[in-house]
């Protein structure tokens, strides 16, 4: 089961970007969307996506945050998994970049014979990379994390930290910049990667100008199956008190993550319309998630 799930803002578009990620990449399908009712943003569309079997949320909920490259998802293609791994890219990247808008061309480069990364019309972005097949496997989609502003320079900090919390974790690669690599402050993280609760993240410095940074639109939801383990979670990652909202929570590197109960999943999809009401009328008026709270919700106590 996959513990950690990338969260995606919207204003309108969740329901039609993740239709679109259903229709452009193989083996993807969207799931039926759900209003949650009377939220601070009025009614908000739910949906979830799965592309190759990696699971994403999706929600529209107003003009709030904006979506952008702080926060983007590798796609490793590598020949001994997907024989005609270059032309794959080539579709895919046509189909992703019709609309949108490109960071880094589609070409060769020294750390990959094709690579490009793009953002697409939705404003999620998409490194696409044929992998080193003599390397060691890395799954097709890893979330990656660019540390920028003030918080270049932090990369390194960041993935001991998060790999001090998560269990089955571990540091893969690490690579920092050379001297020559300037204006990149020498020995910060030209390119890692890590794992956190079995599943792989990548992580790097950008000491360029670069106007963005994380925000809430890009945030990543841990499903925790007790209290006990919201508590841990809230208490380990929670650095920025205003920030936090109905399971919402800020780290002091600026990442957004929502902690929330495994059974919340089921009591939304399968509860009838006014349980659901009840829970999110519920959820609403919390900062940490309480799971007694929430069942006594769900059941109209």
């Amino acid at each position: 089961m996959q513990k950690i799930i990338p969260h995606l803002w919207f204003d309108k578009e969740a329901q039609q970007a993740a239709e679109f990620y259903a229709q452009v990449f193989p083996n993807a399908h969207a799931d039926t969307p759900q209003t949650l009712h009377d939220t601070p943003s009025g009614d908000a569309a739910h949906v979830s996506f799965e592309i190759a079997g990696y699971r994403f949320m999706a929600i529209s909920a107003g003009p709030y945050f904006k979506i952008n490259p702080s926060i983007s998802f590798m796609l490793n293609f590598t020949e001994t998994t997907h024989p005609h791994a270059r032309e794959q890219i080539n579709t895919l990247w046509e189909k992703l970049s019709e609309g949108g808008s490109v960071l880094m061309p589609l070409q060769e480069y020294d750390f990959s014979k094709w690579y490009g990364w793009v953002q697409d019309k939705y404003g999620v972005s998409w490194q696409l990379m044929l992998a080193n097949p003599e390397g060691e496997q890395r799954p097709f989609i890893v979330p990656s994390l660019l540390f920028t502003k003030e918080r270049t320079g932090k990369t390194q900090e960041a993935i001991n930290f998060y790999t001090s919390i998560f269990n089955t974790s571990k540091v893969g690669m690490v690579a920092k910049y050379p001297a020559a690599a300037k204006p990149d402050p020498q020995s910060t993280v030209m390119y890692a990667d890590f794992m956190l609760a079995g599943q792989w993240f990548a992580a790097m410095d950008g000491g360029m100008m670069h106007e963005f940074t994380f925000s809430e639109a890009t945030s990543f939801v841990v499903s925790c199956d007790s209290q006990e383990e919201i508590d841990y979670f809230w208490g380990k990652l929670s650095a920025v008190p205003e920030s936090e909202q109905c399971g919402w929570l800020k780290d002091k590197f600026g990442i957004s993550w929502q902690i929330t109960p495994s059974s919340m999943n089921k009591m939304m999809s399968e509860g009838t319309p006014e349980q659901v009401q009840r829970v999110t009328q519920a959820f609403l008026k919390m900062k940490k998630f309480d799971i007694a709270a929430l069942e006594s919700a769900y059941a109209g106590e």
